[in-house]
């Protein structure tokens, strides 16, 4: 059962019995078995009581049904609380059921409340009689009519006991209450995917009006699993509390969240929005809040209230939408937004209407698919993802208390390209009908693109809610487009979706439809949670249980619809059915036959609701439906007539008659007779076609209802003819009759009210009018205009009085026969060929009195063309009225439309003469408006009326004049238009005057263009030139035509009637491969007709074996070759270049020493090529020099093989190189290691084969030497390191390492900038790679700056180092401490040799060892004997003779004697010891 649970009851599992605790178990069994006389007669007495005081309620009706069994009211609380638990098992509800229900009338009007009371099954198995019944009515209303008049007492008694029972009553309810709530919750736990739904308001926000200052607090409960994210938005902007502290404070608490506004002021006047949001999806809900003032705060800038409306606050708005969007095309899978721009006034701050989008007239909501946004003056609706569905009139309403503003444009939506060739449109408006628990019935509309073949059918797919997978339902495509879906899971969720498919393939899928729910219709009214109002009634109902009853038989069965493919059935459940579910099966019987057979043997379905497949079509069916529960199988239903398999419903018929009416032009009204005799009629499409194509396309995507429409997108000026199809469910009609053909052209009608009036001239009897051109012209030319006028008499106007008959052209008039001094006012209508338009406003009042002011009167008429991002032209007449002197000159005014008056400012500082002037250095998107003002010798007059707003933008297909020099030298100008209507012209003129005097120029025009060309160019034609094109959106341009411009295209005027053939480049000579000489020139454009001229010293040259010509036409260059130069061949070359009438030439003159120059060089080059032939030297014999002062002598060599040899040569004597050549680089090589005088020479290489050879030569002798050892040097420089200072015994000594030293190296040791003359103390050397100068006994003269010089024939370079200051102190110290050392050494105490290390000698021998000592002064000799000192006796004789001589004897030696002996030499500069060691032997012991 969990897995069918609908996801509304999962949160509901204390339905079952089981659920109950111990303790309520042990509560109910005790309350059942008390029946004790006391408590039912207290039973009885309060009911009694309870009965009166209901019935003596005013306006309350009680209807009680006894029963004999005495129960407590508890417990028949308790026991309905367990019956509605039970019940639930049954019956899902999306919530715990309620104990009160509405109560209806027989006209099913609310009257109450009925409050169910049930009993229990002991009570069920007694039963009651009617007698027993009536008695015991009776004896109910005999005891509530003596409870009236009970004492005192007894009603204190009754009201404790009654207390009692509440009390526990109050506690059970709390035990029983909190025993759900955890198992509700320990359930959610264990179940969340099975509760997972999207957010729900149970209780929305509702809209408040509060004064100033006070606080106000929006509230909301919503429900979700899992548990929705809440945030509140304050005119779609997030409310933050940190950004406003103590403003705003938002709570949560179970599932109830609200937003708390302190102090509230006019800026918290809003719609706010509270959002509801988890995984499952997002839900909003809104609310208004507006805050008041009290009377007599209002602040003195607002208007006093008004009689009449009541608005916000106290104000009456002026609504206006402007810059409203247009008819606006898209296609599906695009992105459309639709905006206006609203103007409220008075204008308040933070003020924000109520913006309502409409669609077809039906209001739409913010969804996924269409979003909504109010920026303070601009309302937009963004449509995320179009879809036919989208196709409407949409309709933007701006409502204020005051007034609402309305404004509509219709949108088409085309269809997507489809995925495959030929297929037909998406399906659209797929909705969901009837849903039931397991079965939902699908309806969509045809799409109006079949893809070029008739649509074989459809087919339906769906999508569980939470999931992406989508599964076909039907398995063969359906026609109808209706489809009944079964099989679902009840409590589960699904979206739809229909494709389309014909012979071609399948198209794209419609939009999906809304999510439908599969459950029983009741349960999903229960959940929209409506409640009934109060009525003052209360009716107590008593329900029998029906536990283990069979269900009675179903009612109304009916074939609600029947097509070939299936037949709907529909019926209402028994009203024998028990608490338990229900289920039905389904049987059908052939006509005339008394076989029925079921038709859902194995799933009995849960719906009232039931579709048939595979029934053989033609044939006639009745239909039956048996209920079953657990108990069994009810009784069959009342049989249907029988319904014969077919479609019921028939393709409408073809429309009628289809009428065109020109509309704008881009559009037609296209309207038709509706098809006759059609059933459940969708609407219909309509088709256009360009006359003589033959090819249709719709018009409108999405069905229209009407027998009128707009089609629009039309192109102007071609011609349509119309046709309009019908569908309902059961497909499309066939074609109506073609329209006839009609052209694209905006409808003639009578032009709008002129506007402006205003006095340009007044004298004594008569009046100068001038006015403005209506806004709409009524899409022809205005042929004039009709003055009326009507005199005014203390306020009250008089009749109208026609001032002219015959209709006057200009936008200006005199009119006569006034009185002087009398006030009148005048109207203007316009006339067309359509007719005489309806009178403007009456004008202001005006005097008729004679004008004496000296300034000029007001200009008029005043006109702004060719506008552009940054400039415009404006054009006006002078003035009428002249002033006491003739108009001098004109001043220009500018400034912002919404700009105050103050706000005027001067275009010219000078005044201009012109009646025309061209405003620069506009803002680009920024609205002007313009006035002029005239002057005189007596000053500036009036300003001119302003002229309308004017948008500083350059609109999209704009283009100007173009000047054009034909091949004639013919000059002209050039004007386009792609905009026109058929009643366009251009208009061409000079200086803004219209052109009729064609003698200097000539027009003409042909489609779109239009060419104005100069007759005979001169100075009489300078100025400018403007075109305009009329009825088109004012499409107009200028060219001005200085004397500078007409200079230019006269002289371009005569390269066109004497062309001459323009060159890139000049003729030129170059040399090629072999020498040959090469002459060749460019010409920048020539025909392939052109022809080349060779000419050599006046003299024809023709293509031979000296002369080479050639033409390349593609890219215009000229060549003639020649293989080389003669003695003769100097002279002058040109080529001479006609091309039809254009002619050029170019020579090139080559004499003296430039032709001897370029032969010799061509010798050269020539000689240079045979040479390359064989082996060759791509690159001659050259040294260089390495890092490490190696020379080697190399060379590049080219086309080569293994058969070619290379030979070294010195000095005539052949050297060995390279053995091996090396293909790959060419390069050959010779080393010379360590270079020396012994080197020089001159080397020679020879490269040779049988294709010849090649011979390359280095001379490095004198100065090739002097240069290689130069580059020697440099290396062995730029090798050296840093000069270094190093201490010695003798001195100070500078030096520095070279990685190569050459012996013919030249160096130069210098001291203070001089160089040294070396001497004994100073002097300079080599060892190895070192190069040292030393200073012996150093004094302080050898301070100073020291360095050493290379020289290599160039620069040289110079090591510096600086010895003085610290540096000469410490390397002077250091030299004294090495000195002071090596004196030491020098002269101490030294061992020079002579002793050995052993001695063996035999006993009674004589032993004498010398040694040499040396020392200074003199050292001290001390012989020692192991370790001890040896005094000189008879028997050891030592001696130290001459300083230098020390000698040590042993007269007879004896055993004793053996042992280590040591010499000791020492004096002040150190002591030295030699050992040597004395074995003496026995001779007998050696024996």
């Amino acid at each position: 059962m969990s897995g069918s649970t609908p996801f509304y009851q999962k949160h509901h599992r204390h339905y079952d019995r089981g659920y109950r605790s111990k303790e309520l178990e042990s509560a109910v069994s005790q309350y059942q078995s008390s029946s004790s006389s006391s408590y039912a007669a207290r039973r009885s007495s309060s009911r009694a009581s309870a009965s009166a005081a209901l019935s003596a309620s005013s306006g309350h009706v009680i209807a009680l049904h006894e029963r004999t069994t005495p129960v407590p009211c508890s417990y028949t609380r308790l026991s309905s609380s367990y019956s509605d638990l039970e019940e639930s098992r049954l019956s899902p509800m999306p919530k715990r059921a309620k104990p009160t229900y509405l109560a209806m009338d027989k006209e099913n009007q609310i009257i109450g409340y009925v409050v169910p009371i049930f009993r229990g099954s002991h009570e069920y198995a007694s039963g009651f009689s009617d007698t027993e019944e009536a008695r015991v009515k009776e004896s109910a209303g005999y005891m509530a009519r003596r409870n009236l008049f009970t004492s005192g007492l007894e009603m204190e008694r009754t009201e404790q006991t009654s207390r009692k029972v509440s009390m526990r009553e109050s506690a059970e309810r709390i035990s029983l209450s909190k025993r759900i709530y955890e198992n509700e919750e320990h359930h959610k736990r264990m179940n969340k995917d099975s509760l997972m739904h999207a957010p729900e308001f149970v209780i929305k926000p509702r809209s408040h009006t509060v004064w100033e200052k006070q606080c106000v607090r929006l509230h909301c409960t919503v429900s979700g699993w899992p548990d929705p994210r809440v945030v509140w938005y304050k005119n779609n902007v997030t409310i933050d509390p940190m950004a406003h502290p103590g403003k705003y404070k938002l709570e949560s608490s179970y599932n109830v969240h609200s937003l708390e506004i302190s102090r509230c002021d006019f800026d918290d006047t809003a719609q706010y929005r509270v959002s509801a949001m988890n995984s499952k999806g997002e839900l909003s809900s809104f609310a208004s809040i507006v805050v008041k003032r009290f009377k007599g705060e209002v602040e003195e800038a607002l208007p006093m209230p008004r009689h009449g409306l009541i608005s916000e606050y106290g104000i009456t708005f002026d609504t206006h939408i402007v810059d409203g969007f247009g008819v606006s095309f898209g296609r599906e899978g695009e992105t459309m937004s639709l905006g206006a721009t609203v103007i409220i006034s008075p204008n308040l701050a933070r003020y924000q209407p109520e913006v309502q989008w409409y669609r077809d007239d039906v209001l739409l909501q913010p969804s996924k698919w269409c979003h909504m946004h109010w920026s303070g003056d601009k309302a937009m609706l963004t449509l995320t993802h179009l879809n036919k569905e989208d196709e409407g009139l949409y309709t933007l309403r701006i409502t204020t208390k005051s007034k609402y503003e309305t404004y509509s444009a219709y949108v088409f939506v085309r269809d997507a390209d489809a995925e495959v060739e030929g297929a037909p449109g998406a399906p659209l408006d797929v909705k969901c009908q009837d849903a039931n628990k397991d079965y939902v019935i699908v309806t969509w509309k045809q799409p109006a693109v079949d893809g070029g073949s008739s649509i074989l059918g459809y087919f339906v797919d769906r999508c569980e809610v939470g999931t992406t997978h989508w599964s076909q339902c039907n398995d063969t495509p359906i026609k109808f487009a209706r489809f009944p879906v079964t099989g679902l899971v009840e409590g589960r969720s699904y979206t739809f979706r229909v494709r389309a498919v014909n012979k071609s393939g399948m198209s794209r899928p419609s939009r999906v439809s809304e999510v439908v729910a599969a459950m029983d219709p009741a349960d999903r009214a229960r959940m929209r949670g409506t409640s009934a109002p109060w009525t003052g009634q209360i009716i107590v109902t008593e329900e029998e249980p029906a536990e283990g009853v069979v269900p009675g038989r179903p009612k109304e069965l009916e074939v609600t619809e029947a097509t070939k493919n299936y037949v709907v059935l529909s019926w209402k459940p028994p009203g024998e059915r028990g608490h338990e579910g229900i289920m039905y099966y389904v049987e059908k019987c052939v006509s005339g036959t008394d076989s029925w057979q079921r038709v859902n043997t194995e799933i009995p379905v849960k719906s009232p609701r039931f579709a048939l497949f595979d029934l053989a079509e033609g044939k006639a069916y009745s239909f039956r439906v048996r209920c079953c529960n657990s108990a069994g199988v009810g009784e069959p239903s009342e049989a249907t007539e029988a319904t014969t398999v077919g479609d019921k419903l028939d393709i409408p018929s073809a429309p009628g008659r289809v009428v065109p009416t020109r509309n704008t032009d881009t559009s037609v009204v296209v309207s038709w007779e509706a098809s006759r005799d059609a059933k459940e009629l969708v609407g219909y499409y309509i088709e256009a076609s360009i006359v003589g194509s033959n090819k249709f396309e719709p018009c409108n995507n999405k069905p229209v209802k009407g027998t009128r429409f707009i089609c629009h997108g039309l192109v102007t000026g071609e011609s349509y003819v119309f046709r309009v199809k019908a569908l309902n469910a059961a497909g499309l009609s066939e074609c109506s009759q073609q329209s006839e053909a009609i052209e694209v052209k905006a409808a003639i009608a009578s032009p709008t009210p002129p506007y402006g009036i205003s006095v340009l001239e007044c004298v004594r009897d008569s009046m100068v009018l001038a006015w403005k051109q209506p806004t709409f012209i009524g899409g022809a030319d205005i042929t004039g205009y009709f003055v009326d006028y009507r005199e005014v008499i203390n306020g009250v106007p008089g009749t109208w009085h026609e001032a002219n008959v015959k209709a006057v052209s200009d936008r200006a008039y005199r009119v006569s026969d006034l009185k002087e001094n009398r006030k009148y006012q005048f109207q203007v209508r316009a006339a067309n060929m359509a007719g005489v338009g309806i009178p403007s406003l009456p004008s202001g009042t005006f005097v008729c009195e004679e004008w004496t002011i000296a300034v000029p009167g007001p200009p008029h008429d005043l006109q702004v063309t060719e506008v552009r991002a940054n400039t415009l032209v404006l054009l006006y007449k002078p003035p009428v009225y002249q002033g006491r002197d003739p108009v001098n000159g004109f001043y220009i005014d500018i400034k912002e439309a919404d700009a105050e008056e103050e706000a005027w400012r001067g275009v010219n500082e000078k005044a201009v003469l012109t009646n025309y002037m061209k405003i620069k250095s506009l803002k680009e998107g920024e609205t002007y408006v313009f006035r002029v003002r005239a002057q005189n010798k007596a000053g500036v007059g009036k300003a001119s009326e302003p002229t309308e707003p004017v948008l500083a933008k350059t609109k999209p297909g704009t283009t100007e004049i173009v000047v054009d020099v034909d091949d004639d030298g013919v000059i002209s100008m050039n004007f386009a238009c792609s905009n026109l209507t058929p009643d366009s012209k251009f208009v061409w003129s000079k200086n803004y005057e219209e052109i009729t005097d064609d003698t200097r120029i000539s027009v003409a025009t042909s489609g779109e263009k239009s060419k104005a060309t100069f007759n005979m160019p001169a100075e009489d034609d300078i100025g400018i030139y403007s075109c305009a094109v009329t009825h088109t959106d004012g499409a107009c341009s200028s060219y001005t035509l200085s004397a500078e411009e007409l200079k230019k295209l006269l002289e371009l005027s005569h390269d066109h009637k004497f062309p001459i053939i323009p060159l890139k480049t000049e003729l030129a000579v170059e040399l090629q491969e072999k020498g040959r000489i090469r002459f060749w020139l460019q010409a920048e454009k020539i025909s392939a007709n052109g022809k080349i001229e060779y000419v050599f010293n006046d003299n024809s040259l023709s293509q031979g074996e000296k002369y080479k010509m050639n033409f390349n036409k593609d890219t215009g260059v000229i060549e003639m070759i020649m293989e080389s130069l003669l003695p003769e061949d100097e002279g002058t070359f040109t080529f001479q270049l006609q091309d039809g009438k254009a002619t050029n030439q170019s020579s090139l003159v080559l004499i003296g020493d430039v032709f001897k120059g370029l032969q010799k060089e061509s010798a050269f080059m020539r000689k240079e090529w045979h040479r390359k032939q064989g082996p060759h030297f791509v690159e001659y014999l050259s040294y260089e020099v390495t890092p490490e002062c190696c020379v080697i002598l190399k060379c590049k060599v080219g086309n080569i093989k293994k058969e070619t040899v290379a030979l070294w040569y010195k000095d005539g004597r052949e050297v060995k190189g390279d053995e091996k050549l090396t293909f790959t680089e060419g390069v050959l090589k010779l080393e010379i290691a360590q270079i020396s005088k012994k080197d020089a020479g001159v080397y020679e290489i020879v490269l040779k084969d049988d294709r010849g050879q090649d011979t390359s030569t280095l001379n490095l002798t004198e100065q090739g030497f002097r240069d290689l050892m130069n580059e020697v040097f440099s290396n062995i420089a730029n090798s050296s390191t840093a000069l270094k200072i190093q201490s010695t015994d003798e001195g100070i000594r500078l030096y520095s390492f070279v990685s190569y030293y050459n012996e013919a190296l030249q160096v130069t040791w210098h001291h203070k900038d001089a160089a040294i003359a070396f001497t004994d103390r100073i002097k300079s050397g080599v060892v190895g790679e070192q190069l040292w100068l030393q200073i012996t006994e150093p004094t302080e003269k050898d301070k100073g700056k020291y360095a050493i010089e290379f020289h290599d024939g160039k620069g040289g370079l110079k090591r510096t180092v600086e010895l003085s200051g610290q540096a000469f102190d410490d390397a002077y110290a250091e030299f004294q401490r090495l000195k002071a050392a090596a004196i030491a050494e020098r002269n101490r105490a030294r061992v020079a040799g002579g002793l050995p290390d052993v001695v063996t000698i035999q006993e009674l021998k004589a032993l004498n060892l010398t040694c040499n000592i040396s020392g200074e002064p003199l050292p001290e000799v001390v012989w020692l004997k192991n370790e001890r000192e040896i005094v000189s006796d008879g028997h050891y004789v030592m001696k130290f003779e001459a300083g230098k001589y020390a000698s040590f004897t042993i007269t007879t030696v004896n055993t004793t004697d053996s042992g280590k002996y040591s010499i000791l030499v020492k004096n002040k500069y150190g002591t030295e010891s030699a050992d040597f060691t004395v074995s003496v032997f026995s001779p007998d012991s050696k024996k």
